[in-house]
């Protein structure tokens, strides 16, 4: 499958299929999708798709909002953090905790997506996507025991299961494999398509993030859990 830079850096939505106004996904990912969603019902699950594209210029708009404080950003403990007690590298870092580099998210690819299920959510209470909700006790602890069995089955996997002091665990995001990874290959190829892309945009902390690229990429694009294609369908 052919991947243009465009796609990979969230500049165009070609490669997406709309399922709505706001919510779109790969078109080679959406059947399968479907496919694990259909399963899931048969075992009583209901899974919904909370995110999935994600554009450039949005990832951007949620970045500048950050570093601006207009967007609250929290700490590993879930406690929200004044960015203007902090360096810049000291931001940087606390953003990246649960917000990809605009260029960099795994949303843009179509490939990865944020899910719950509605029918476990209480009455009156509103979707937060947030670690303890889908943990032992929490509103989502039977999706994500009938993930962890079953997405896999669909090629799908949890790029964020484990936090390895890069990016938050994020138990409510799904990828899927076979094809993130070429998404992932391309990305790591093309640091300097990356880093030109950013230089020439409005993104806030430019040159904290220009100069410690190759650290953003390490730490929290490449540092994520492992697929194991090999036993996905």
């Amino acid at each position: 499958m052919s991947i243009s830079t465009e796609q990979l850096f969230g500049i165009t939505d070609e490669h997406i299929t709309w399922l709505s106004k706001q919510l779109g996904v790969h078109h080679a990912v959406l059947p399968h999708f479907e496919a694990m969603q259909q399963a899931a019902e048969v075992d009583g699950i209901e899974i919904k798709i909370a995110s999935g594209f994600r554009s450039f210029e949005r990832q951007l708009s949620i970045w500048n909002r950050k570093v601006s404080g207009e967007l609250i950003t929290k700490d590993i403990h879930n406690t929200p953090i004044d960015l203007t007690k902090l360096s810049t590298i000291e931001q940087l870092n606390a953003i990246l905790l649960y917000s990809a580099l605009p260029a960099t998210s795994r949303h843009h690819w179509g490939t990865d997506i944020d899910v719950y299920s509605p029918s476990l959510l209480p009455e009156n209470t509103q979707l937060q996507l947030e670690p303890w909700e889908y943990q032992p006790g929490g509103h989502f602890e039977k999706l994500t025991l009938w993930l962890t069995n079953n997405a896999y089955k669909f090629g799908f996997y949890m790029p964020y299961q484990c936090y390895n002091k890069g990016v938050a665990i994020e138990p409510w995001h799904l990828s899927y494999a076979p094809l993130a990874v070429q998404y992932k290959i391309l990305l790591k190829d093309n640091v300097s398509q990356l880093t030109q892309l950013l230089a020439d945009s409005s993104i806030a902390l430019n040159n904290t993030v220009i100069n410690n690229i190759d650290y953003i990429m390490t730490q929290y694009v490449l540092n994520i859990s492992q697929a194991d294609i090999n036993n996905m369908n």
